[in-house]
């Protein structure tokens, strides 16, 4: 268990921190919506702040030189190759060059990330899902980084280094405005601390 005042690494059984004596909260990592023993509503589920996917703006101009490429395939083989290859079969040609961009439009639509009031989720997959949940409190630092191509584009990548054991850091890689979507994680971080 980490210590919210100074983030030192304290036994799971301890009440106060080792370095800096403040009393140790356990925290609740996940909170499940109930039903009431006694027929009653539900207890409310955790606010979301935000919850975003990868940007989409690269798959939009796969899609864009798929449309070019398949008219363009379309066009030569028609006047070049029509005693060789149908126009039927110049056009499912075409077609199936859509298939590259839509490969990805699906890969990037499987992935989210969501923060609520008190953890930052990370869902991957689709057959198999993965499900990355961080407690807020568990957060060290948070990095915006975008290269000069992100930065003209207006997307970029969040870093978020937590006190896991794996010190293995999460990448939120390619989120429109990530410095405001940083922003609003520092923010909750701030309300969870006062």
């Amino acid at each position: 268990m980490f210590c919210i005042k100074c983030g030192a690494d304290n036994s799971d059984k301890a009440k106060f921190c080792r370095d800096c004596g403040e009393a140790l909260e356990f925290e609740e990592e996940t909170k499940v919506a109930v039903r009431r023993q006694d027929g009653g509503p539900e207890l409310p589920a955790e606010k979301e702040i935000f919850s975003i996917s990868p940007t989409l703006l690269f798959v939009k101009i796969g899609y864009v030189l798929a449309a070019v490429g398949a008219l363009l395939l379309v066009a030569l083989t028609s006047m070049f190759l029509w005693a060789f290859v149908s126009i039927g079969v110049s056009i499912l040609l075409g077609l199936l060059l859509f298939l590259i961009p839509a490969w990805f439009h699906f890969r990037l639509k499987m992935i989210s990330y969501r923060l609520t009031e008190s953890k930052l989720e990370i869902d991957e997959g689709f057959i198999s899902r993965k499900t990355r949940s961080i407690p807020l409190r568990r957060i060290q630092d948070v990095t915006v980084s975008a290269s000069v191509m992100q930065r003209l584009l207006g997307f970029g990548n969040l870093t978020i280094d937590n006190a896991s054991d794996d010190t293995e850091k999460i990448v939120l890689a390619n989120i429109n405005a990530p410095r405001q979507h940083a922003d609003a994680l520092l923010r909750q971080m701030r309300r969870l601390e006062g």
